[in-house]
Parts: structure tokens; sequence; C-alpha cells
């Protein structure tokens, strides 16, 4: 080729490389997830589509999807494995994703078990999802498997991560036939989870960020659920999980991130419910090459900015159907409950009072009448001021500031008794002499200030105490100390 050919070559391939990324980079300006003004963000689910690019089925299935994401106007579609099973895969994967792409939806993938059965392994297939425009997963880390990734959605101002999405592979079987049919979540990908956790996690002052987690094969603890009161949808098969349980549904609990696990896999179950305050939902099978009863469908997911709460549905052509509040059982008529105002307040400082004494007592009553031993201010509540390991006590006073109007739950975990009051109001009695043990109570604040008491014994043995509160804005913690001030 004569340089002046090569020159001319070089300037229409970079134009044309050029052109691709500007119309890659337009299409991914959106990507940056936020919560709407009205301080939602919705998720559809698709699974199981089991795309096969030379069956006739495949206009019904494009048109199922296209119809979802017309009248459910999602801001992000994620794809829960078994997606494209047959050959030419390439072309099948080509054919999915252009749903998405033409109806400019974001998009995100988690593999199934049958994803990577034919002619494309599982990286090859993130490799050519990168190439996309709307495609906004990741092969992620070098874990087991691929697509272990988070996505993160900020609040509706833009400022702060306000809910995180956690998509992981679920793998697909195991190398050894004798322990079941189908694979697990391993230990590098549950340590990466828990790592990525707490680092969101100390991001946000200590205080779990609202997070859903995607992938194809349901746990076990997805037996759990079934039979209870407050499960919503069908189960028509088995659970189809893994024999072996390696303790992916133990971090999530211990994490307190995690509101909801949403799967595939099992065609024919299409049911929610909770366990230890986790959903745990199917979606419902979209593909029409798909095996299964119900009716071609997405799940769909509408989280609530700054709380602890997320609506989900089953949509599909005839409508929608098995409505579902997480957390079962919350009260949405909360207008009608009385709320204890607030306190206006003026030049407070972070702190905990205390009043420690010493002596036996056998009721909270008694610290009432025993004499002050030592008093002081603390971060938090805490009983290191103690001088002694047994028969002594605390009063502990402060007020709790509380960010947003709401029903709240307190509790107490103490060795031996302890009561606490909000505005004078007794909230958690978990008083007597006792072994650890946690009680609990509730009460409607007003956003501000609120007067906080505290009292505590110890008589003999181990002593332990720990305080926390929850709403629909605050999962479940220990209380922080930046929510105690003081004059």
């Amino acid at each position: 080729m004569k340089t002046e050919y090569k020159y001319r070559f070089l300037i229409l391939l970079i134009m044309t490389l050029g052109l691709n990324v500007c119309q890659s980079l337009e299409a991914k300006t959106p990507l940056q997830f936020k919560f709407r003004k009205d301080h939602t963000f919705r998720i559809a689910q698709f699974t199981d589509i089991h795309w096969n690019n030379t069956s006739p089925k495949c206009a019904q299935t494009t048109a199922l999807i296209a119809h979802i994401l017309a009248t459910e106007k999602p801001d992000l579609a994620i794809l829960t494995g078994d997606i494209v099973t047959d050959i030419p895969e390439k072309e099948g994967w080509l054919a999915v994703t252009k749903i998405f792409i033409d109806a400019k939806i974001p998009f995100a993938v988690t593999l199934g078990n049958h994803d990577s059965e034919r002619e494309i392994e599982r990286e090859a297939i993130f490799d050519l999802l990168n190439t996309l425009p709307w495609f906004v997963g990741e092969k992620g880390p070098k874990l087991y498997g691929c697509g272990n990734y988070t996505l993160r959605v900020n609040d509706s101002e833009g400022q702060k991560v306000a809910a995180v999405l956690y998509c992981i592979d679920s793998n697909d079987y195991p190398k050894d036939k004798r322990i079941g049919s189908y694979d697990w979540i391993k230990f590098n990908q549950i340590e990466w989870y828990r790592k990525t956790s707490d680092q969101f996690t100390t991001l946000n002052k200590k205080m779990p960020i609202p997070s859903l987690m995607f992938f194809h094969i349901p746990l076990l603890e997805f037996n759990k659920v079934i039979g209870k009161q407050a499960t919503v949808g069908i189960k028509n098969e088995a659970v189809a999980a893994s024999e072996i349980n390696s303790g992916m549904f133990a971090s999530l609990v211990e994490k307190r991130d995690v509101m909801g696990v949403f799967v595939g896999h099992d065609h024919d179950n299409n049911y929610v419910g909770v366990d230890h305050d986790i959903a745990l939902a199917y979606g419902q099978a979209t593909g029409y090459d798909a095996y299964g009863k119900f009716e071609r469908g997405s799940r769909i997911i509408e989280l609530h900015e700054g709380e602890f709460t997320f609506d989900t549905w089953i949509a599909t052509k005839s409508g929608i159907t098995d409505k579902y509040q997480y957390p079962a059982g919350s009260k949405p008529a909360e207008a009608n409950i009385d709320y204890l105002p607030a306190t206006k307040l003026q030049n407070m400082k972070p702190g905990i009072q205390f009043n420690y004494f010493e002596g036996s007592f056998n009721s909270t009553a008694e610290l009432s009448f025993a004499k002050i031993k030592k008093s002081g201010i603390l971060k938090n509540i805490s009983l290191e001021p103690a001088a002694k390991r047994d028969s002594f006590g605390f009063e502990f006073k402060a007020w709790l500031k509380i960010p947003k109007k709401g029903v709240y739950g307190f509790y107490t975990y103490s060795d031996d008794g302890s009561k606490l009051f909000i505005d004078g109001k007794e909230v958690v009695n978990n008083d007597g002499p006792h072994d650890t043990k946690r009680a609990d109570g509730e009460i409607a604040l007003d956003e501000g200030f609120h007067e906080f008491r505290l009292l505590y014994f110890e008589g003999d043995s181990s002593n332990e105490l720990e305080v926390g509160f929850s709403s629909r804005s605050i999962r479940e913690c220990k209380i922080p100390e930046w929510f105690f001030f003081t004059k």
C-alpha cells in the first residue's frame, strides 16, 4: 500500500473508531444511575430467556420484553441467567441485547448454568457484551466465575451512593458429580462481597446502604419461606439449589445491607418471602422457548431512596400480579399514628452522659436510690467506666437526633437488666436478673431531638449491653455515636 493511501486509511480508521467511541459515550451518558425526582428507582428482572436464534418463538420473546420495557419504564434491566442457551450463541446474544439497545435501556447480566455449555465461555460472553452500548456490567475482579460486580445508584441529587446492586455468578455445575447437580457461590466470591459491603458501610458512616443481590441458581434458604403466611407467589417445583451451603446467606444476614436476593433457574416458581429479614424472590421466566406453566413475564423491583424497603410485582402482557412490599408486615398507614414531637435545641455537642453506681441490684428501679460513684461524658454507650466486673449499674442520658419522621424500633441486648425510655416513655423493658437476652419495642418519632434514657445493672457472672434501632430508612444496627448529643 502506498504511503498516501496508508495515511488515508489510518485517518478513516481513526474517524470510524472515534465515531464509535462517541456513540458509545453518548449511549452510556444515562448510565450514571441515580434515583428519580420522585425518589424511586425501578429495575426489571428478566430471567431464563433460553434464546435459540433459530426458533420462531424468538419473535414472541422479543415482543414481550419490548412490551414490558415500554409499559414499566425501568431505569435498569438485569438479566439473571440462562439467557442464550443454543447455537449460534454469538448471534443469539446480539439479538437479545438488541432489544435493550433499541429501547435505550441500560442492562446488566449475570450468567446461568446453561449460558456457557455450547460455543462461548463465560469470559468470552462478557468480552462480547463489553463492546455493546447500554451494557453496564463487567467481568469484575478475578474470582471464581465471571461477572461479579456492583452497580451503584446515587441519591436523586447525584451526591452520594444511596443503593448498591450486587451481581454475582452462581456458576454452573460441580466438578464432582457426587455432590449434586448444581454449583454454588464460592468462598472467594463471598469474601469479595463481605469486603465490598464493609467498604460501602464505612463510606456511609458505618451504616449499611440499602442493597439488592442478583444471581441465577437459588440458595438452599429459598426452601425456608415456602408456606409462610407473608410469602406471595407460587411454588410449582422443587428448589433446584446446590446441595452444598457455602455460607452466602449467612454473610448476608451478618452484613445487613442486602434486603433481597433475586434469582431464576426454576421456571415454575415465582414466589417471594422473607427469612431473617432478607427477601428471597424468584423472577418470572421470560423466554417462550423455556419450560414452564407461567405466563412469560418479568419481576419488577422499585427501590425507595433513603429507605430499607422496596415494592415488587410480576409484569406480563396480561397485566400486573403478585404485588409485594418489603419488609412483609410493615405498617403502610404510618400517617395515622401519633408521633412524639421533637424538642428544639441549639448549641448541642456530640456525646452521651453517664452516671455509674455500685451495689447489688435486682431491678433498674433500684438505681434511683443508689449513690453515684462516677459521672462523665462518653462518645457512645459503653461499660468501660465500670470499676468492677459485677454488682454495678449505669444510667445513660442524651438527646437522640432522629433524622427522619417515622416509626422506630429499639432493642436492648443485655446481661443483666435494662430499660429504655424515649421522651419519658418506656420503649424497651428488659429488666430483672437474667442471662443475655433481647427485648424489643417501637415508638413513633418526629424528626429532631428526643430525650434518651437507658438504665442498666449487672448482677454477677458475665456482663453485656447492646442497644440498637431501626426504621424504614435505617437497617437495624447498634445506635452509632453520631446520633447522641448533650447540651
